[in-house]
């Protein structure tokens, strides 16, 4: 005869450890409730088995002999305890570190709806729009709030729960009321950013399972915290004595479907801050497919299903998910009769965004998306306007003098952030917004993240999304936000061509009119044109091409450039619609500054000087003047991104000039020039060899070199998506071929530099490789002229196709 203890492996801490920071200072410790088995009376030889718990003894007597057993399973579990304050008990703690506090407090109630609706903040959109949002309810708060909705003519209610963090209701005064596991050292945070591969509907389940175990450890009581503002009377004590006196979110949400057939639930996570993932947008989108009446594939004059949203507070999450439910009705609404969004309200008129005003410039009827996500976001913003968020932010982070600190993190950053997530929710929305308009029609055939994919240039925008918002104006120069940069400074001349050419890293394709260099100044320009047009050359005709896409001018005969006091190295680029627009900038701000007649901060190549600009010019108005004397000249700006491949329409302009010039002297020179002479102008001057060799022939390729180096492949530039897009392409290998050979030839002509297109991706790519191995930051950031080096070599050998 003999009696076991039925025991479960405890939950580890392990599936929360990384989620949300540390504990930091709590004083916890192990839990003895093993060693604990002691206190209990193990002699009571009237006893047959004693079996009280899942972590209790077991005494079996039998023929007078008595043992104790316990199960294997027992000394695998690890609990921990600890207490919020030193006058607090100590208890149980979640996962091995967090506290059970009480989801919402009356204050977050601000529109006063839990006792008359029943949940925080319940609200309408307006405009009649059936999207309605809420805080966090309680069980019996649910069921009220599906009352109203049945009371107010809603036959069909759909349900988001747009929490990404997991909530837990335990049953208190006859009602399950929600509560959130939250660490000690901030209480008045919920979890976020959970681990991928981790579901929040199952961390639920294993936090359920750890509260009913630690009850039974304490009478079947377990603690939480209600009041974290004073903490009085606090912790609370709840009884539990069974996992049904704890419901899970999809247990409080779901069960009404058995009841209401017209009911559906589902749970979105969405960020806290920020935009939505694409992932998340498409699970909302595949959700909202599987609805008939929002895509009017049923009776069209059936009304839409209530949208119903919910977070924890009812505001910033729930808004967001208010603001793409008002988006897809109004598509919706507009299938039926088509009816214009009300327009937003009127408020102070503001400049729009450079991210947005270049949406509307490159997306047919960009003004009437972005209008039309306004108007949406206009009619949700009872609680929270994130628009206006944007602009606050912004307002904040400009008021900011000299940076501060705050429990040690700096405050210019904290509002930098802040707005940058603001501007990326708002611009997904656009995004989202075009989506509709192209997909709404066809039932959604197309994934939000495949629709996105092929839209890139959207994501160029989101890419350039901090940089495109840094202007530059003379103002700005003479007030001491922005300071004048010489060239000379982050362009050092590596090919030592200063000395005869007055400009660094002049250099030359071998038997070809094609030649590169870092950005010169007028005296570096005069010296160019008549070497090019000397009794050896005979060059009559020159195309020069400035790659540049920042503010460049020239200052007492020295050319600047204007940057970031606090980040000199990084040029801030003007995402300019056209060459003319960044060239109008530039003219702006020559004149604020000759008008300004100030001294000026000025960074030298080793030095910081003051300086008044007796003489300032554009390089345009630079350039205007040596046609003087040189009336071949033909100047043209064709901004191409440093560190990035170039985009299509910079090919095409490229070509069309080069294709102009050559129509009008098939012996024309092309001079190409960036800040360093290096990236850009590479790239430019092999589409120019490319260019020529289909003009006037390709000369014959050479058997390739047996390479006996590491990573022999790579250096020959078979990288993997390299050789997708050469098998896809029409004589595939040949094209690759004929850019690799223009590839060295340009290079060639640069070896001190140590630049090639080739060997940039595998160095990068160790870079990258290498911080990731040490878990650094940094490989994140390596990974940027990686990628864009391996684009930048599909295109040219696209281009030569």
């Amino acid at each position: 005869m003999g009696t076991t203890a039925s025991t479960a492996q405890q939950t580890t801490t392990a599936t929360f450890e990384n989620i949300h920071g540390s504990s930091g200072t709590m004083e916890d410790r192990h839990s003895l409730s093993i060693h604990s088995f002691q206190t209990v009376g193990l002699h009571n030889n009237k006893a047959k088995s004693i079996i009280t718990n899942k972590v209790a003894p077991v005494v079996i007597t039998y023929n007078c002999k008595e043992e104790f057993q316990i199960h294997d399973d027992l000394l695998k579990a690890s609990y921990t305890v600890g207490r919020i304050t030193e006058s607090t008990p100590e208890h149980y703690l979640v996962q091995g570190k967090y506290f059970m506090v009480r989801d919402v407090y009356s204050k977050l109630d601000v529109l006063n709806t839990a006792s008359s609706c029943g949940a925080p903040n319940f609200r309408q959109a307006k405009g009649g729009y059936s999207v309605f949002g809420m805080g966090q309810p309680s069980l019996n708060g649910f069921k009220q709030v599906l009352q109203k909705l049945q009371s107010d003519g809603h036959k069909e209610c759909i349900v988001f729960c747009v929490r990404e963090e997991p909530v837990l209701f335990l049953h208190v005064d006859n009602d399950f009321m929600p509560y959130t596991p939250r660490g000690k050292e901030n209480l008045h945070e919920n979890l976020h950013n959970l681990h991928r591969g981790v579901k929040v509907e199952n961390l639920e389940l294993s936090i359920r399972k750890e509260i009913h175990d630690f009850a039974q450890l304490k009478e079947n009581t377990y603690y939480v915290y209600n009041d974290i503002e004073h903490f009085k009377d606090e912790p609370h004590s709840v009884r539990i004595r069974y996992e049904e006196d704890i419901h899970v979110t999809e247990e409080v949400y779901k069960r009404p479907v058995f009841l209401l057939p017209s009911y559906r639930y589902h749970r979105l996570p969405l960020p806290m801050d920020g935009a939505p993932l694409e992932a998340q947008l498409d699970a909302f989108i595949s959700f909202l497919r599987e609805s008939p009446n929002v895509l009017l594939l049923q009776d069209p004059s059936r009304p839409p299903p209530a949208l119903l949203f919910s977070c924890q507070t009812g505001v910033g999450r729930t808004n967001l998910a208010m603001v793409l439910g008002t988006l897809v009705l109004y598509h919706r609404k507009g299938g039926l009769q088509k009816q214009d969004l009300p327009q937003p309200t009127k408020s102070l008129p503001r400049d729009r965004f450079r991210i947005i005003q270049t949406f509307i410039d490159i997306v047919p009827k960009g003004q009437q998306i972005v209008e039309e996500v306004d108007s949406a976001i206009s009619l949700c913003s009872e609680m929270h306007d994130m628009k206006e968020a944007i602009y606050e932010n912004k307002k904040k982070l400009e008021g900011i003098g000299e940076d501060y600190r705050i429990q040690g993190n700096s405050t210019k950053e904290y509002f930098l952030q802040r707005t940058l997530q603001s501007l990326e929710r708002y611009f997904y929305l656009i995004a989202f917004n075009y989506y509709l308009h192209e997909q709404y029609p066809l039932a959604f055939a197309l994934e939000f993240s495949r629709w996105m994919c092929r839209h890139s240039e959207l994501y160029r925008l989101q890419a350039n999304m901090n940089l495109s918002e840094l202007v530059v104006t003379g103002e700005q120069i003479t007030k001491g936000a922005r300071v004048l940069v010489v060239d000379e400074r982050f362009s050092p001349d590596v090919l030592s061509t200063v000395k005869e050419m007055s400009v660094a890293n002049f250099r030359r394709v071998p038997k070809m009119p094609v030649y590169g260099m870092a950005q010169p100044n007028t005296k570096a320009i005069g010296n160019v044109l008549s070497y090019l047009t000397d009794a050896k050359r005979k060059y009559s005709h020159i195309l020069w091409v400035n790659l540049r896409e920042d503010v460049v001018l020239e200052g007492n005969e020295q050319t600047y450039t204007v940057r970031e006091v606090g980040n000199l190295e990084q040029q801030i680029t003007v995402p300019a619609t056209s060459p003319e627009q960044l060239e109008k900038l530039e003219s702006v701000v020559k004149n604020d500054l000759l008008k300004s007649q100030k001294w000026l901060e000025v960074y030298l190549e080793q030095e910081k000087q003051m300086k008044m600009l007796k003489t300032c010019l554009t390089i345009q108005e630079v350039f205007n003047q040596h046609k003087s004397t040189c009336q071949g000249l033909v100047y043209k700006r064709v901004p191409i991104p440093d560190f990035c491949a170039p985009k299509e329409k910079d090919f095409d302009q490229l070509l069309e000039a080069m294709k102009g010039a050559l129509a009008e002297d098939s012996r024309t020179a092309f001079v190409f020039n960036c800040h360093s002479g290096r990236g850009r102008t590479t790239t430019a001057m092999v589409i120019a060899v490319l260019t020529l060799w289909h003009f006037n022939g390709i000369p014959e390729m050479v058997e390739d070199e047996i390479v006996s180096v590491p990573d022999a492949k790579y250096t020959k530039g078979e990288f993997e998506v390299v050789m997708k897009v050469v098998q896809m392409l029409p004589e595939g290998h040949r094209m690759k071929k004929e850019v690799d050979m223009a590839l060295d030839t340009v290079s060639e002509t640069m070896t001190p530099m140590h630049y090639h297109l080739r060997e940039i991706i595998i160095c990068t790519y160790r870079q990258v490789s290498l911080a990731n191995s040490y878990h650094a930051f940094g490989g994140s950031l390596c990974s940027l002229p990686f990628h864009s080096a391996v684009k930048t070599d599909i295109d040219l050998f696209i281009l030569g196709d």
